[in-house]
């Protein structure tokens, strides 16, 4: 389908009001969004992202920030703006609504990021459930269509940890649409389009026939996922599809080790590119288009480039905290050839990586430079790891078997250019009004041992004294279970950081991201992990007690007590369990509280 839509002017904001649709001459929007999350106008935040990409493509598009739950028509409802004329896009926002509300002892957190004044409490819990119902009360018989990590991970059947139960997936008890699972620009555009020939053609003002119309139009659309009969299925799908089948909700009920299997065939799906997943749940399919390729380096720099404002929507009356932390952050890639398997990166973004142009990241940090406020530090260049800018798979990823390009040792077709980034980051620096560049996001320190020279540099130039690093553990047993590489390689990473930093003449820390209670991890495994670090005079801060994340291989692992071959593994479950095994390395924190940055 050829995009016959022009541009749109980009506005400072998207609207979020009927005063500000009517300020850009709109007497109705094209699409909603829907987010659990403030709006600041970055390009960090997904509805910001999405919105002014769906703009750029002639599609009028607003923005209902953390609406209100008590109803569609409280003040301040996602109804103020009235119905689009094609969907609703809903989105918990950067962060599971449930990993954004509780600890990992479940425990209510007391802020939040993501919203005006760090303040806890502006979502509902499973938010994506709630702002469905919203919208299909205000908007009945309009397309909704679910998005973000929220969805994209709950997409199948789940174990979810705050109810301690197996749950089938999102789709089934948002009542929506479809779910566009992943990063989903070219999902998104693909079905705005598709629904505006259908309303051009005067097909879309029979809610009952549009409904019946879905499913074969979304499964057109790479990284969608919609219901159906098993009787409809052969009529929808391409002749020549190749399809895969999960264990049913049913069948995971019945035996949770068939989680595993289900989370195992999903992952394959997703970094396979190929084959439509099917999930019975009921007398219901979940179907699971292929997930499609993702913006290529181009695409990304059209997207980056477009004006985003890199502040919050002036109706927040307070700062949004984390809106601060994004505002001197360069993305210069997505996906995640790591694959870990307690990680949501790569099964959300993917395993292949997508790079930025230089032109493109220098382009943005002359924006940065000039915008109000800067300080003259760019805090972050990177991604899910900063050091895979540029890297790529010179195998064909279709036949890769594979569940990480990194583990148990990095893959010979896997080709990084290290080099190329340290390069770049002397570009940045040397941007007028640019006084410092970090790296924030954390290194991968199995790419970094391959080029020492490279590495070297990092640690000397672009260190602002502390460089994040994820050894995680130190038992090789926990470290095979997590898809992490073995602790000797963060032994040799101090040793080389140690030596650099000397070099430079800087007093220097790494700080390593440790985690307790992991699938397998026993008290005595943490007890050798504190007398290393004791040995050495180490308190670590930064150390974490395993959530088992939605979609993920080690949350399988977690409800199913057994190893991804399905041998048994001890688990610590109950909370005194996990309790006792995080104290040995931190001690209790204050109920609740939180601190950005970090996401699993």
């Amino acid at each position: 389908m050829t995009d016959a839509r022009p541009p749109l002017p980009q506005p400072r904001f998207l609207p979020m009001s009927r005063a500000e649709m009517e300020a850009l001459g709109w007497d109705e929007l094209d699409v909603l969004l829907v987010s659990g999350d403030a709006y600041v106008d970055h390009p960090s935040f997904g509805a910001a992202l999405l919105g002014r990409w769906l703009t750029a493509h002639g599609f009028r598009t607003g923005i209902a920030a953390q609406p209100p739950w008590e109803g569609p028509d409280a003040p301040g409802g996602l109804a103020r703006m009235g119905r689009p004329r094609l969907f609703a896009g809903v989105a918990a926002g950067a962060l599971d609504s449930m990993l954004a509300h509780y600890t990992a002892f479940r425990k209510k957190r007391s802020d939040d990021a993501y919203t005006p004044g760090g303040r806890a409490g502006a979502r509902p819990n499973r938010a994506c459930i709630v702002y469905a119902g919203l919208v299909q009360r205000a908007f009945p018989g309009l397309p909704v269509v679910l998005g973000g990590i929220e969805a994209s991970l709950r997409r199948a059947a789940h174990y979810d940890f705050w109810s301690d139960s197996l749950r089938r997936s999102i789709l089934f008890d948002a009542k929506a649409s479809a779910i566009l699972y992943g990063m989903a620009e070219h999902a998104i555009l693909a079905l705005a389009r598709e629904l505006d020939a259908l309303a051009a053609a005067g097909l879309s003002a029979d809610r009952a026939a549009l409904r019946r119309r879905l499913p074969a139009l979304l499964a057109r659309i790479p990284g969608a996922v919609f219901a159906c009969g098993r009787a409809e299925l052969p009529g929808l799908l391409p002749s020549a599809a190749e399809t895969v089948e999960l264990p049913s909700f049913e069948a995971i009920q019945a035996d949770p080790k068939r989680l595993i299997e289900a989370t195992l065939l999903l992952e394959r799906q997703v970094h396979q590119d190929r084959a439509f997943a099917l999930q019975p749940s009921g007398d219901r399919l979940a179907v699971m288009t292929p997930p499609g390729q993702g913006l290529d380096g181009q695409e990304l720099d059209a997207l980056y480039a477009l004006p985003f404002a890199r502040a919050a929507h002036p109706s927040h009356a307070e700062p949004v905290p984390a809106a601060a932390m994004m505002q001197g952050s360069l993305t210069a890639h997505r996906g995640c050839a790591g694959g870990c398997s307690f990680c949501t990166l790569a099964l959300h973004q993917g395993r292949r990586i997508r790079s930025r142009s230089r032109a493109s990241l220098l382009a943005e940090a002359e924006a940065v430079a000039r915008s109000r406020g800067f300080s003259g530090s760019i805090s972050d260049v990177g991604g899910p790891s900063a050091n895979m800018w540029n890297a790529r798979c010179a195998a064909e990823p279709a036949r890769c078997k594979r569940a990480s390009c990194l583990t148990p040792r990095i893959c010979p077709h896997f080709v990084t250019d290290q080099p190329g980034f340290v390069q770049l980051l002397r570009d940045v620096a040397a941007v007028p009004g640019v006084r410092h560049v970090r790296v924030a996001s954390g290194w991968r320190m199995d790419l970094a041992l391959q080029d020492r020279a490279a590495c070297g540099a990092m640690v000397r130039e672009f260190t602002g004294g502390q460089a994040k690093v994820a050894p995680e553990h130190m038992s090789a047993r926990v470290l095979a279970l997590m898809r992490k590489p073995g602790f000797s390689v963060f032994e040799e990473f101090l040793a080389l950081f140690g030596r650099e930093s000397a070099r430079a003449g800087k007093e220097q820390y790494v700080v390593p991201y440790l985690m307790s209670a992991f699938p397998g991890c026993t008290d005595q495994d943490m007890r050798d992990l504190a007398s290393w670090l004791q040995a050495r005079g180490w308190k670590p801060g930064q150390t974490q007690c395993f959530i088992p994340l939605p979609g993920t291989a080690a949350a399988a692992m977690y409800a199913a007590g057994a190893d991804l071959a399905g041998n048994p593994l001890p688990v610590a479950r109950t909370d005194a369990e996990r309790l006792r095994q995080h104290a040995v390395l931190a001690p209790p924190a204050r109920p609740g509280r939180s601190r950005p940055g970090r996401k699993r």
